[in-house]
């Protein structure tokens, strides 16, 4: 169906010039991880059987310090939280996020649905939990939201200037537990960015937050890597891992340069129309774009596979041009 004439939607267009981010992305280091018997796969190709599956072996600890400890065998990101949780005998529930060769709270180098083959792997646990009243001065917050793949959202840009930048107790990798009493344990980013969207300009809200645990050097940091920097390098191995929200992960060589950059330009577009920035959507989007050969046929595309988010014709439009761009070295 052509785009723009009667494209089917399954919900109304989400938040636009505001709020929202899962994750992907990729990291300044503490350790090493290791690999071994990696074979990689050519992109596009399915994943060999589970019995001739590389085995992949990284090391990984705790943000706030703990011993190294070591996980394998994990296809998702559930799967991976799980890992750790075995790992320090702690409930994957406890775990919020990790970031790649960081334990610091730096939201340019979190995982997401890609881990270099030698990433080292920082778990990021909750904290201290906090409840915060915010009045509504502004149609926009100021936030930008994520979330882990597992059910949490949390802030992973705060625009400096702006209505929560003004509240020093809110801080960039806080998990949004609650708004106004609703819980937004299980929501996806793009729910949550809505959410703070539509509240009522002038009126007074209620947060419920949790905080990262901190390593006795991050004490004094109001919020890391509150400003984003554009990079999209998703690791830091000659290959790596993509974790794929449905079906096994698979070992994939390093995104070429036209990809990094449509992946940047494409993620730029959803925090620009949906307040959201999402590495591993982008990626997702400018993999079902590369090959296609009209807006048209991509419009299809998307609605076919992330119909849920309902993007915005105009929205389309631009993410079919930013790949365009970038095929041509147009960046």
């Amino acid at each position: 169906m052509p785009l723009g004439l009667g494209r089917r939607k399954k919900a109304p267009p989400l938040v636009e010039n505001e709020e929202a981010e899962p994750i992907r992305s990729g990291l300044g280091g503490m350790g090493v991880g290791s690999v071994s018997g990696v074979t990689a796969l050519q992109p596009g190709l399915p994943p060999p059987p589970a019995n001739l599956r590389p085995r992949l072996v990284f090391h990984t600890q705790l943000a706030h310090g703990s011993p190294t400890g070591r996980i394998e065998g994990f296809t998702n990101v559930k799967e991976l939280y799980s890992k750790i949780a075995e790992a320090f005998k702690i409930s994957p529930v406890e775990v919020m996020f990790c970031t790649l060769n960081t334990h610091k709270v730096d939201m340019d180098k979190l995982l997401g649905g890609q881990i270099g083959l030698e990433d080292f792997i920082f778990a990021h646990t909750k904290g201290q939990r906090k409840e915060v009243e915010v009045f509504k001065s502004e149609e926009a917050l100021g936030l930008t939201i994520t979330d882990n793949g597992a059910g949490y959202a949390f802030i992973k840009r705060i625009k400096e200037g702006s209505v929560i930048d003004r509240i020093q107790v809110i801080n960039v990798g806080d998990m949004i537990e609650s708004i106004n009493g609703q819980s937004l344990i299980g929501c996806r980013h793009y729910e949550v960015a809505k959410m703070l969207k539509d509240l009522p300009k002038g009126r007074t809200f209620a947060l419920k937050l949790t905080e990262p645990r901190k390593a006795f050097d991050m004490i004094s940091q109001r919020s890391a890597g509150a400003k984003y920097s554009g990079s999209t390098q998703l690791g830091t191995g000659r290959g790596t891992l993509r974790l794929r929200a449905k079906g096994p992960a698979t070992v994939e060589e390093q995104p070429t340069a036209f990809e990094e950059k449509a992946i940047e330009k494409v993620d730029d577009l959803l925090e620009s129309y949906m307040g959201i920035r999402d590495t591993e959507l982008a990626a997702t989007m400018v993999e079902l774009g590369k090959d296609k050969q009209n807006p048209d046929e991509f419009a299809e595309a998307l609605d076919e596979q992330l119909g849920d988010f309902a993007f915005p014709d105009e929205f389309v439009f631009d993410v079919w041009g930013a790949i365009g761009d970038a095929k041509v070295g147009r960046y």
